[in-house]
């Protein structure tokens, strides 16, 4: 909802003054400890050579409360409200995120329907076995041929004659916690006729003809459970339908919402742990007679992992605040921004600290490598880093066109909106104390504008084709526009963080640095993305792949 104003020209501070995060220190501490103490009998290394979690670990984790952190004490579970839950992300991960997988994943994706739009016959049934990880869930929603065009599955559930049941066929791939789960949230087309009116449903896998395919070799997390799933004729009562009929599309969004905040506090996490680790190889590594923490180059990567955990840290705090408050508030241009800007940073700074480490860091002794392996599905998960390159603006795009729709104006009308901006610009009616802080919104108002400019131009040239879903030769244009969202965005969580530490009398010099350090990048990422049409490199880059195509097509006759 903050983006979506901001798109339509308007800043509302109340939106990123949300309720100061509600941390129980001692709880959390108290879960933290016991993933220790489970790592230090389980270690990581040894099952990711075993490439599974044994029976026994599995229990362990129920007796734990792993598996029910999040959930309500209602049914069995620990209770933690969002700030505490990713508090507790942030620290399992910085310990090991192979093992904890299992039990993120079924909080974060693979039970959240149920906890959104669930009945209460449906949560009492499933949410109690939950908590004990008695039933651990799963999350089915990618396919072979579908990955983030989720409106187009092929999974199928047809209502039988007598409505007391669906039919349900079809297959899904890389499903986490596969092999362990005893249920999943399945997501099926229930109209051939109509792409996107689908239906959530909670599927056991003991029932007749699920079938779990067979472990998947994977780069990293191998401890975790990742297989097809195969659904043939599998009859699901119509009571395990969750929500309403046809909602299953919303009902996918809004769970990864949560996910993607999930993958954005392990981001965060990481980029900590990397600094921490780039700064002390840095201290004692001497070369050319002095430490090399003295070079530039060295520098340059340690202050970018720490601005990127910073700003990474304030957007998930932020859209946190907003939906400890309304879980259902509309955030998906954020948690997008989240769920990009925290993992290709993420990504940077693991890569980063191996590179700061040198020869060390390849070495299987060190944990750089692991990091990295274990990490690199985050660029996946949730959204593909290219999809979350373009999503906030087309998602803005619909949302102007919504608008001009509801008004009663055609697109045409969009001009008189674009003079308007060009000539006079947008009014944010905001002041803060702090010069910093003052110079530092200036520079979200620009990026907002040229966000804006952009979108609007976007909308009067291209509209008609992008409603038609043709936006493949727009990308380069929708990823500049996302560039300059996000940078808006990073700034005004800031900056929400910043005016909150004020109030409270706790602002220090370090927040307003990296307030200058971010607003510098974003300036220049402005100066970047601010033009309209593609630059020469980006046509060239489109010509030379049709070359390529040319030159592959010759070769293959």
């Amino acid at each position: 909802m903050l983006m979506e104003k901001i798109y339509s020209g308007e800043f509302d501070l109340e939106l990123i003054r949300v309720d100061p995060p509600r941390v129980g220190e001692a709880k959390v501490g108290a879960i933290v400890k016991r993933y220790r103490d489970l790592l230090t009998d389980y270690p990581p290394g040894k099952l990711e050579a075993d490439g599974a979690l044994p029976e026994d670990l599995l229990l362990k984790m129920g007796s734990s409360g792993f598996f029910g952190l999040s959930i309500e004490r209602e049914y069995g579970g620990q209770g933690l409200n969002l700030h505490e839950y990713l508090r507790v992300v942030d620290e399992m991960v910085r310990l090991d995120i192979s093992v904890a997988i299992t039990f993120l994943a079924h909080l974060s994706i693979g039970i959240k329907a149920i906890q959104l739009f669930g009945t209460e016959e449906q949560k009492r049934k499933y949410l109690t076995p939950a908590a004990s990880g008695e039933m651990i869930f799963a999350f089915a929603l990618t396919e072979p041929h579908v990955g983030s065009d989720a409106q187009h599955i092929e999974t199928a559930a047809l209502a039988s004659q007598d409505d007391s049941h669906y039919l349900l066929n079809g297959q899904k791939t890389y499903i986490t916690n596969a092999n362990y789960a005893g249920a999943m949230t399945v997501f099926a087309q229930l109209d051939p006729k109509r792409p996107g009116f689908m239906g959530a449903f909670i599927v056991e896998t003991g029932w007749k003809g699920v079938r779990v395919g067979k472990e998947m070799p994977k780069m990293g997390l191998r401890a975790s459970s990742t297989a097809a799933i195969q659904f043939d004729n599998v009859r699901v009562p119509k009571e395990n339908l969750i929500g309403g009929h046809g909602e299953g599309f919303k009902i996918a969004m809004s769970v990864l919402n949560y996910g993607r905040l999930g993958l954005g506090a392990a981001s965060t996490s990481l980029m900590s742990v990397s600094v921490r680790d780039m700064l002390k190889r840095a201290s004692a590594r001497i070369q050319f007679q002095a430490p090399i923490r003295s070079f530039q180059l060295v520098q340059e990567k340690i202050v970018r992992a720490e601005v990127g955990a910073a700003v990474s840290s304030a957007m998930n705090r932020l859209i946190a605040g907003t939906l400890q408050s309304e879980p259902l508030f509309r955030v998906a241009i954020e948690t997008s921004h989240c769920k990009l800007f925290g993992t290709t940073r993420a990504w940077d700074a693991v890569y980063d600290a191996l590179q700061v480490a040198g020869g060390a860091g390849y070495l299987k002794t060190l944990p750089y490598e692991k990091r990295m392996r274990d990490f690199r599905a985050a660029t996946v998960f949730e959204g593909t880093t290219e999809l979350h390159s373009i999503y906030p603006a087309l998602l803005g795009m619909r949302q102007i066109k919504k608008q001009v729709k509801e008004s009663g104006r055609s697109l045409l009308g969009l001009v008189f909106d674009l003079l308007k901006l060009l000539v006079k610009g947008q009014t944010w009616p905001v002041a803060f104390e702090n010069k910093v802080m003052r110079k530092t919104l200036r520079e979200a108002k620009k990026s907002a504008k040229a966000a804006r400019i952009l979108l609007l131009s976007a909308l009067l040239l291209y509209g008609r084709s992008m409603a038609r879903g043709q936006t493949a030769n727009r990308e380069f244009l929708l990823r500049r526009i996302t560039t300059l969202s996000l940078y808006t965005f990073g700034i005004l969580a800031l900056l929400s963080e910043a005016d909150q530490k004020q109030r409270e009398g706790e602002l220090e010099a370090g927040d307003l640095h990296i307030l200058k350090c971010f607003a510098a990048e974003a300036k220049e990422a402005r100066r970047e993305n601010s033009r309209l049409f593609d630059s020469k490199r980006e046509r060239l880059n489109s010509a030379l792949f049709r070359k390529t195509l040319e030159r592959e097509a010759r070769n293959s006759e």
